[in-house]
Order: C-alpha cells, then structure tokens, then sequence
C-alpha cells in the first residue's frame, strides 16, 4: 500500500462507534488487508453520543498508532485504515454517511445496550427528526439510502451478541416495520446481515499509554490505542458488493459463526464476567492481578468447568482455547481494569453465564459450581460504589425491599431468568455465596 494518510483513501465501509475496540480490531484487520494492494478500503468511523473521538482523529488526520502489549515488550503499529471520523448523533452526519452509495460495508461496536430502541424512534424517524438509539440512527440512514438509491450493503455487527447478525436483522426490520412496511421491505431486499464473533482483549487507553505511543512511533499520537498481540475474527454471510481481503490476514469465514461465539463467550467471556466480580470483592483492580489470587482462579477453572461440557469442540480443542485464555489473562502488562469488565452485567451476564446455566439444565448435567459463585459475586457488586449498569437503580430497589440473602438471590434470578428462580436448589447456592 502507497504511504497516503487515511484520508486519501475511498470510503467503502461505515463503522458505528467509535471505541477502542474497533480501532484495535475491525481498522485493524482493514488496514493489513489494505497493505496488500488491490482495492483500497477507506473507513468512515461515527462516534457514539459524544464528539470527542472524532474530533481528536481528524487532528491528526485520522492517523494512530495500535500499541501491540505483549509479555515482553511493545510493538506500535501504524494504522491508517480511517479516511475521516464523524460524530455518529448528528443526523446530517449518520445520514450522509450510511446513503453513501460509495459504501457496500457497515460494521459496528455498540455494546449490547446499544441495541435497545427508544419507544419514540419510529415516531422521530416518521417525522425525519433523529431518534435517540444507535439502531434508530442506522435504520434512518437506510431510510435515506432508500430514499436516494443508494444500493445495497452488507451489515456486520462486531458485538457479544449471540447469533449477532440475526439479533441486529431482528431489531433493524423491527423497528423499519413501524416506520413503514415499505422501507422494512427495502432492507429485507437490499440489506445482508452477517454474523460475526469478535475477540481482542483491549483496555482503555491511559496517559502512560499516549507518552508509549510518543516514544514507539515518534509523533505525538493523542489517540493510541493499546491491545493484546492476540486476535480473531470469525464471520458467516454475504457482502453484496465485497469486501477487504480481511480473510488473507487472519479473518475466518465460515459457514456458521454459532459455535465459535458460545465458545468464546463462554470461556473468554463468561471468565472475564466471574473475574471481575470475584476479584473486585477482593479487593483487585486488573485481569492480571486476580490471576494471582488463587481463589480467582478456582473460580475462572470453575467457570471453564462448568460449560465445556455444553460446547461442541472436543475438550482437546477447549483445553487448548483454556490454556490460551489463561496466558492471555496472565499478561500483567494489558491492565484490563476489572470495574471496566464489571460493567453492564444486566446486558452481559445472559449470554454469559445465564445461557450455560440453561445449557446445563436442558442437559440434565446439574447445577455447576461456576454460576452460584458469579451471581452471589454480582449480586455483592450491586450494593457497591463501583457499579456502572442502565438497570443498577431499580435492582437496588427490589434487592433493597428482600431481608435475606435467599431472597435477594431469587431477586435477582428472576430478573435473568424467571425460571431459574423457581430453582430453589438454584436459589440457595446463589444465596451463599453474597456477601
């Protein structure tokens, strides 16, 4: 690829929300793919609700460098992939941007909160004012790109979600139904929705990290972002109008992505869950630091435990995926800060613990020793200062109406599941373990 900044490339892809993960991830793998010549794949990155990132990027050109922390040392790597960065809540901004017909891609990184819609969006989209919700933003856009004749694309969420393809065409031709048939009819025919599962362990981004990024690459980078030397990208479905060579540098394309996002989000993040809340009850900050605590770790192997079984891998391939994880967590030198991890549990915890709990129950394998530990764990989390979580107001409420510890369980076991809370067996081995 020619030394050109981001901003000589041709925009082909949007991306929603603009985190650090996407940069160390999706613009990634786009930008190595662009090394390999051919067709050049330009992003156009939209912010979430604030500007700040956007602003920042386009100050130096839309150019950063991917700090590689690996055990022994760091690599800076120069990425370029993004032509320009916009802020994704300005419907003059989103609206260009998705009616492109240049673009044939949309990737996203919204979190599974992203994914809720205002009661209002479909009335905000009728009356072309812009709605509040990150998928009330995208079926706008489309509604202009039908508009306008923009053509088809390929939507490919990069979320935690099960089956996250399925989940966004769901909600997308949902919520385009109650704005009208006929642009739910447009998405249906000119929209393909790919399945993806996303793995790349990425901490926020510190002051220390913007003086590393100084020192590795040369220039002053204000937006650096730092990640794991490990990465992977499994993807199932159809790009209409194609793609980056994404499979020649690492991406794996497959006919099903199901089976590698249970294992991913019941071993890496099914772990993470269990070590943040354990951890943080003892009193720990970072992935790594609890990986000493022995404790931790019974809990982590426990978690393993728990759902391999339930897996569709031989437990070669999982003992293999388990001793990598471990490596990967032990790796003192990515500080994933634990309150970080802890975050949004009422989105995270279904597909993580919950859906194994379930698996196991549909099996007749039992309770498991992982579940009752990491929901006592949560539950403890809930009475703490630490908590970040759109449900943590009316959880307080209902866990502050229980005088006990079994009814404060099946509180919250009702919330995941009301049928786990009719699990007395269930409810009495969550219970001992709050604090």
């Amino acid at each position: 690829m020619p030394d050109t900044t981001g901003s000589d490339l041709p925009v082909r892809i949007v991306h929603l929300g603009l985190g650090a993960f996407f940069r160390a991830h999706q613009a990634w793998y786009t930008q190595l793919a662009n090394e390999l010549g051919g067709q050049q794949w330009g992003i156009n990155a939209l912010t979430g609700r604030r500007p700040d990132m956007a602003e920042l990027l386009n100050a130096q050109d839309c150019r950063y460098t991917l700090i590689e922390r690996g055990p022994d040392g760091d690599r800076g790597i120069d990425i370029r992939s993004i032509a320009t960065a916009g802020p994704g809540a300005d419907p003059d901004t989103y609206r260009a941007a998705i009616s492109d017909p240049a673009v044939g891609i949309i990737t996203s990184t919204i979190t599974e909160k992203g994914y809720l819609v205002g009661d209002d969006d479909a009335a905000r989209i009728r009356a072309q004012e812009a709605p509040g919700s990150a998928i009330g933003r995208l079926v706008d856009g489309l509604r202009v790109r039908m508009e306008s004749g923009g053509g088809p694309l390929a939507m490919v969420p990069c979320d935690n979600l099960t089956a996250n393809g399925e989940h966004t065409e769901r909600i997308v031709l949902g919520l385009a139904e109650q704005v009208s048939p006929a642009l739910a009819g447009w998405i249906d025919s000119n929209v393909s929705f790919v399945s993806t599962m996303v793995d790349r362990i990425t901490p926020a981004t510190t002051d220390a990290d913007i003086a590393d990024a100084a020192e590795l690459v040369g220039w002053a980078d204000q937006a650096p972002v730092v990640a794991e030397p490990f990465s992977e990208w499994v993807v199932a479905g159809q790009f209409p109008v194609g793609r980056p060579d994404w499979d020649r540098v690492g991406a794996q394309f497959v006919e099903d992505v199901e089976p590698y996002e249970q294992r991913k989000l019941w071993l890496l993040n099914g772990g993470h869950s269990t070590l943040a809340y354990v951890g943080l009850s003892r009193g720990h900050e970072t992935i790594a630091e609890a990986m000493d605590d022995p404790a931790c770790v019974s809990a982590l192997q426990q978690v393993w435990a728990d759902a391999a079984p339930c897996l569709p891998f031989d437990q070669s391939v999982i003992d293999e995926a388990t001793q990598a994880l471990t490596d990967r967590f032990a790796n003192a030198r990515i500080r994933h800060r634990l309150v970080q991890i802890a975050g949004d549990g009422s989105q995270k915890l279904p597909v993580r613990l919950v859906s194994v709990q379930r698996a196991r129950i549909s099996q007749g394998l039992g309770i498991g020793d992982a579940f009752p530990v990491a929901i006592g764990a949560w539950v403890s989390h809930l009475g703490t200062d630490q908590v970040n979580d759109p449900q943590a107001d009316s959880l307080r409420e209902s866990l502050a109406r229980q005088g006990s510890k079994t009814e404060r369980a099946r509180t919250v076991l009702a919330f995941l599941d009301s049928s786990l809370a009719e699990d007395d067996a269930l409810v009495s081995a969550v219970a001992e373990n709050v604090v």
